[in-house]
């Protein structure tokens, strides 16, 4: 049995749980609501403040998704009470970030601004302090929205080895490169 799909979910004050007739699990909040379809072979059961996955068979798609479904409800339970931020760090020399609603305003040392539309579902907030790198910090209840849209981020000027100059997330260590080696004499 899955070690993962096996663990009961535990459900904070002021969250709801719902499944539907078509598998279709809905997670309701404080923060917000959530929806998530269900594989037919795995089961979702609502106990008095918890919720327990099982699965039909020991095939091995059941065996994963049972542990898949399990993590994605649960992501869903916490974004629904808690939500999920992540915060990240624009290290180089010119980099500026700037939030105009949902219009993100980046400048990374290209000879143009890129602008990326955010979902509504995500709240973005930066922050530019005097001789600080300046920060993208995103709140949502989604963590695969979140997580997709920071991957984007990144990826439009991921950190270079040998000096660290790009987007990266706050904390966030880096392996560096030694560079090129003096040469003999």
């Amino acid at each position: 049995m899955s070690r993962i799909g096996k663990m009961p979910i535990t459900l904070p004050e002021g969250v709801e749980v719902n499944v539907t007739d078509t598998n279709i699990v809905k997670v309701k909040g404080k923060l917000g609501e959530l929806e998530q379809l269900v594989d037919p072979a795995i089961s979702v059961k609502v106990d008095n403040g918890s919720v327990q996955l099982e699965r039909a068979t020991n095939k091995k798609e059941h065996k994963s998704k049972h542990g898949l479904y399990r993590a994605l409800i649960s992501n869903m339970v916490e974004g629904v009470s808690k939500g999920f931020t992540t915060v990240q760090e624009l290290v180089g020399v010119g980099f500026k970030a700037e939030a105009k609603g949902q219009l993100l305003d980046l400048s990374l040392g290209y000879s143009h601004h890129i602008y990326i539309e955010l979902p509504s579902e995500i709240k973005v907030e930066t922050v530019s302090e005097r001789g600080k790198n300046p920060l993208i910090k995103m709140t949502s209840i989604d963590k695969q929205l979140i997580g997709q849209v920071a991957a984007k981020i990144r990826s439009l000027r991921k950190p270079e080895p040998y000096k660290g100059k790009g987007v990266k997330f706050q904390g966030e260590e880096l392996r560096k490169k030694a560079g090129k080696a003096a040469g003999e004499k």
